[in-house]
């Protein structure tokens, strides 16, 4: 039996999400259809995390157990070929027996786009949040960024608690960019709570309008009280950027090429 570590990337838009749900359009079933397409196999698709609908990603990471002898480098191609345009595998390797895709991550990095521009860009409008209340003060967003960073307990930012044994996580980097009419927020932590992001970019936002004062966000992160922090941010804007592990997948050996 091998295992396979997969990079994929998709929009969205059209997916409900990256979970299998019954009369549901969904990234999983879809990748695991066009595998059972490619080689007569069923397998399952196990995801670093699972993205809801509307979410992006650039690199999610999968790995699928496998009977077939296809080498890796058919495999990605054959795969790309049986799926449709809004998915796109970048990366098959092989990966070590015991590798766990969702268990193995020690780190995420997730990107929020946000534009606040006089007028809507209607070329954008599937990846980004469109903020109609005038420029956000990228400064005071920042300043309150700040208090995320460390080992916090983040439910003031956690939606349908408890969903999780702890709500503790540790943020590494979390940082407010500007070119232009644009605004990225980028959050890398060890792990994430359901819709944490979101709502740290709702609180964000508020503070950056002038809403609230940059004070406000350790008030929040203290309360522990999802009703305190902002509101959720809509989906379009989340992009799953990549995916760390401890270890990478073993190098390609010659017996992984036979076909």
């Amino acid at each position: 039996m091998r295992n396979l570590k997969l990079v994929v990337s998709y929009e969205g838009t059209d997916f409900h999400g990256w979970q299998t749900q019954p009369n549901q359009r969904t990234v999983q079933e879809t990748l695991e259809t066009a595998f059972r397409d490619l080689t007569g196999e069923k397998v399952f698709a196990n995801a670093a995390g699972r993205t809801d609908a509307g979410v992006h990603a650039l690199g999610q990471v999968v790995n699928i157990r496998t009977q077939t002898r296809h080498p890796v480098s058919v495999l990605l191609r054959g795969l790309n070929a049986h799926l449709p345009t809004d998915v796109v595998i970048r990366d098959v390797e092989e990966a070590e027996s015991d590798f766990d895709a969702c268990r193995d991550a020690v780190r995420k990095l997730y990107r929020y786009v946000l534009h606040d521009g006089k007028v809507p860009d209607l070329f954008l409008r599937r990846y980004c949040w469109h903020i109609p209340y005038g420029r956000l003060d990228a400064q005071a967003m920042r300043q309150a960024a700040s208090v995320l960073v460390g080992t916090h307990d983040f439910h003031s930012f956690e939606t349908e608690w408890p969903n999780r044994q702890s709500s503790v996580r540790t943020i590494t980097r979390l940082s407010v960019c500007r070119l232009g009419d644009l605004l990225w927020i980028e959050v890398e932590a060890d792990g994430f709570l359901y819709n944490m992001v979101r709502s740290i970019v709702g609180t964000l936002v508020n503070i950056g309008r002038g809403y609230w004062p940059v004070e406000k966000m350790a008030e929040i992160l203290a309360a522990h009280d999802r009703r305190q922090a902002g509101p959720t941010a809509p989906p379009q804007g989340l992009f799953l950027v990549r995916v760390e592990y401890a270890q990478a997948a073993r190098p390609l050996q010659a017996e992984d090429r036979s076909p």
